[in-house]
């Protein structure tokens, strides 16, 4: 069965970095796409970045694009999100998904879930 597991969340302050990662487990080759998700407490849990397996495409949302990067580890089955230049905006448990299908994934529908890592960042 598939397992994902973040880790790297913390607390910062505004304008620092850090390095989310996730580690997969029992995945195959019909998972094609991997994302990073974010829910802040009293809202909707939303989208942040995507990447595909097959070519390595990426697609972030306009919240995070320019200050977040997201990139693979094939030989790891790792996912990773570098969030730079950090705002107290984007406080929230982020998690890590997976799919067969790229477009669902990154609306929501993703199959696959982590439990989430706690990202807090100060003003």
């Amino acid at each position: 069965q598939v397992q994902l597991v973040e880790s790297g969340g913390g607390l910062v302050q505004g304008g620092d970095f850090l390095r989310l990662s996730c580690a997969a487990s029992g995945l195959t080759v019909s998972v094609q796409a991997m994302a990073w998700f974010r829910q802040a407490p009293g809202k909707e849990r939303e989208f942040v970045a995507a990447i595909s397996w097959i070519d390595g495409r990426t697609l972030y949302a306009d919240s995070v694009k320019g200050r977040f990067t997201i990139s693979r580890d094939n030989a790891k089955k790792s996912v990773y999100l570098q969030m730079n230049s950090l705002k107290p905006e984007d406080t929230a448990v982020y998690y890590c998904a997976a799919d067969r299908i790229f477009a669902k994934l990154v609306t929501g529908g993703g199959d696959y879930w982590g439990r989430g890592t706690q990202v807090t960042v100060s003003s």
